[in-house]
């Protein structure tokens, strides 16, 4: 496996949080791995141009380190749905500029991780979906589930969804995003009996620790 691609039961479970430990989890094995966010909205103004705190966690994540411009194609200054925000602007995202990201950072490293934008069905533009991405780079794809209240609900639609879209699940990571979660270990047992694909890792509520301690919570099935 050479290309992953990391999804979210929704907004905040963590996504980010989970693709640098998964880097720094394939570094740890030998392997030359680097990040991509293909859109990122949200982004502050800096003298080499808009930049996404999500993005840059990937490219600080990365070994080698490629070019922001490769990482994060599109950075889209308002916090809004990349559809929105590409619209405010005045962006237009097209799949072939991802595409080409991809192939100049494919040949950097042995894995090449991207992370999504939103849930699985958040669209990049009125024509545009996630899963366009996914089946033209044919990227197996990763679940981060934010352990919280209704997360086995928002777990198995997720799951379900990409895979009627023609996407080849293969994992998901358990993200506890909420502390004070009730029963999380029983919680975390329901959802791994019913998920289709095997839990890769369950990351503790942890602010204050890096990704690189984080990743020691990744068991990498391969």
């Amino acid at each position: 496996m050479d290309r992953l691609f990391v999804t979210g039961t929704d907004t905040g479970v963590g996504k980010t949080v989970a693709s640098a430990a998964l880097l720094h989890a394939f570094r740890a094995r030998g392997r030359r791995a680097v990040g991509m966010k293909p859109v990122a909205s949200g982004c502050e103004a800096t003298p080499d141009g808009w930049r996404n705190e999500d993005a840059l966690a990937l490219q600080a994540a990365s070994d080698p380190v490629p070019p922001y411009e490769d990482v994060n194609p599109y950075a889209l200054p308002a916090p809004l749905a990349p559809e929105i925000a590409a619209r405010d602007a005045g962006v237009d995202v097209q799949l072939g500029v991802l595409v080409s990201a991809f192939e100049r950072l494919h040949p950097l490293a042995d894995m090449v991780l991207v992370e999504g934008v939103g849930g699985w069905a958040a669209p990049l533009t009125g024509t545009l979906d996630q899963r366009h991405l996914v089946q033209e780079l044919r990227l197996p794809v990763v679940l981060v589930v934010g352990m919280r209240l209704g997360c086995i609900n928002h777990a198995r639609l997720s799951a379900r969804a990409i895979q009627d879209d023609g996407a080849r699940l293969v994992g998901w990571i358990a993200n506890e995003v909420d502390p004070e979660m009730a029963r999380r270990d029983e919680n975390f047992a329901l959802l791994s009996a019913r998920m289709p694909v095997p839990c890769w890792g369950r990351l503790p509520h942890a602010p204050q620790i890096d990704a690189g301690t984080l990743s020691r919570h990744i068991a990498l099935p391969f």
